[in-house]
């Protein structure tokens, strides 16, 4: 009896000691880690969001008659609303390229937004408007940290999943697929062109 015993423990021993060998336990804290750099990449987005209405307001002060430009600042933030990712698409390239397309046209009609802007020194001097553009600013760079971050770790967890021995624990065991990264938008090549 008491041999069984051993013999037995023994066997869970090395079976455990095989387990973590094969990489079980990291490709999981790997997809863990991408889970969480996708949420503050969410998060920094939201913050941009959140910062919008009061920016529009702002400018509406001083430029009301720039309504096509408001009304696509207010249309493109709006349309993030209605385009949500979760974790489980992020395997799924269409999915992360309509959300990315959809965060694109918001850069693009705030870019619009600050060149008129632009067109009205006083709103340039107005402290509220200083203080937005300056949030705006360091949001945009915030994103695009969470967005390197991001990558870094479906680069990682995608490497984890691809090498020997962990393919093996991944195709037998866990059956996990490929993250995708962000990447830049159609055209991101070609500086922008503001004309006044």
């Amino acid at each position: 009896m008491l041999k069984r015993l051993t013999l037995f423990l023994l066997t869970a021993l090395v079976a455990l000691s095989a387990l973590n060998g094969c990489g079980y336990n990291q490709i999981q804290k790997n997809e863990e880690a991408v889970f969480a750099a996708w949420a503050d990449v969410e998060a920094t987005y939201q913050r941009r969001t959140d910062l919008i209405p009061n920016l529009v307001e702002t400018v509406k002060g001083y430029a009301s008659h720039e309504k096509e430009t408001l009304q696509a600042v207010t249309n493109a933030r709006a349309s993030i609303g209605k385009t949500q990712i979760n974790t489980g698409d992020l395997a799924n390239p269409a999915a992360l390229q309509k959300y990315q397309q959809a965060q694109g046209a918001l850069s693009g009609a705030l870019s619009r937004l600050l060149v008129v802007a632009e067109r009205y020194p006083d709103l340039k001097a107005n402290q509220n408007f200083l203080d937005l553009q300056h949030q705006l600013e360091g949001t945009e760079n915030r994103i695009n940290v969470a967005r390197q971050r991001y990558n870094k770790a479906v680069q990682i967890f995608n490497g984890s999943i691809r090498t020997f021995p962990n393919n093996l624990t991944n195709n037998y065991l866990l059956n996990l697929e490929r993250k995708e990264p962000f990447k830049a938008e159609a055209g991101a090549e070609k500086a922008p062109k503001i004309k006044f």
